[in-house]
């Protein structure tokens, strides 16, 4: 695939959507919808890296409440024929056909290879990657199991969205800032599992999410491995412009 001349592809991701409260989440929606329509004029595609919404769970024939703005903002863009992509987070990895149908947008569960202009990407959100964290990998598999998401669905949205709501922000009070903090080159797990994969194939970027903190590290001579950051602190995003790839901070 090619870039063409004068546009860009854009990388952004964990914006938490509806944490920690309706009024923060909201003001943080709108700042998202600013960007994307300020980079539509430019934009080759666009790609959102996981943990979009701080819970997202599809019933059959229910979607959680709100988003509004950010949703048809992304079916505008789409319409107007630039492909956006989405790669499911942790937080909102229950997806059943609704993006694909009502927006367009593919959604990818794991992390996906692309190549535009000779220059080759390894994207996905990042968790349950690189080495450790046992036990969540193994909370992984159970929530991705189709049983586990047939069985919740059987609760009542009310119960359902209201339950993983209260979990979700009794698991953001456990972990705190912890997510900010650089572990160094050795220790961050991203970093650790970038360079196992590029040991046996060549990538020029890696990128993703999760982390929470935004990175920009280089693992060789032609390789680099970008962390997106966030739109809750830092709201940071990356844009390939047919040559390079840098993270850049929006500030409007």
């Amino acid at each position: 695939m090619e870039v063409p001349a004068g546009k860009k592809i854009y990388f952004l991701s964990d914006f938490h959507l509806g944490a920690p409260d309706h009024a923060t989440s909201l003001q943080r929606e709108k700042k998202i919808v600013a960007f994307l329509e300020s980079v539509r004029p430019d934009a080759a595609s666009i790609f959102i890296v996981g943990d979009m919404f701080d819970f997202w769970f599809e019933y059959e024939q229910v979607t959680p409440k709100g988003y509004v703005r950010l949703l048809g903002k992304l079916a505008e863009i789409t319409d107007s024929g630039i492909p956006v992509h989405f790669f499911v987070g942790n937080h909102d990895m229950w997806m059943q056909g609704y993006f694909e149908k009502e927006l367009n947008i593919p959604v990818y569960c794991e992390s996906k290879t692309f190549e535009w202009n000779n220059v080759r990407f390894f994207i996905g959100h990042g968790d349950g990657l690189g080495p450790g964290d046992h036990g969540y990998k193994m909370m992984k598999k159970v929530f991705r199991n189709k049983v586990s998401q047939f069985l919740f669905g059987m609760l009542h949205p009310s119960w359902g969205i209201g339950l993983a709501n209260f979990f979700s922000r009794k698991s953001r009070k456990k972990t705190g800032s912890s997510d900010e903090v650089f572990l160094g080159e050795e220790k961050e797990w991203l970093v650790i599992f970038s360079r196992e994969v590029l040991a046996k194939e060549h990538y020029d970027y890696f990128i993703f999410g999760h982390r929470h903190l935004p990175l920009d590290i280089k693992l060789s001579e032609k390789s680099r491995y970008i962390n997106l950051g966030d739109w809750i602190k830092y709201f940071t995003y990356a844009e390939f412009d047919g040559k390079r790839t840098e993270l850049k901070t929006w500030t409007n």
